[in-house]
């Protein structure tokens, strides 16, 4: 039987292993992919105390981190294909704006 632990230790390792992703590579697409992974692993903590509490707040939490991850992917691709365009890289050490 599964119980809440194995939820919660499936999440942290996935949590981690974006974390890994966030400070290791320098490819903006990569970035944004662990960001991503970052972000289910608490939806998957969410849905797991939400079925465990027989509760449907954590549902409703998990339907508005989609939401704030749908909006990130598509304002974070959009900024990495103008940052192409113009840089021609999409590596974020080589990316400095601030600079003329």
């Amino acid at each position: 039987m599964l119980t809440v632990n194995h939820f919660l230790s499936l999440a942290a390792v996935l949590f981690a292993i974006g974390v890994v992703g966030v400070i290791t590579r320098r490819n903006i697409i990569v970035v944004m992919m662990s960001i991503e992974l970052m972000l289910n692993s608490v939806n998957l903590t969410f849905i797991a105390f939400s079925y465990y509490m027989n509760d449907m707040a954590g549902h409703i939490f998990v339907f508005m981190v989609m939401a704030v991850a749908a909006a990130e992917a598509a304002v974070g691709l959009a900024i990495a294909l103008a940052l192409f365009r113009n840089r021609e890289t999409v590596d974020v050490d080589r990316v400095n704006l601030l600079k003329g």
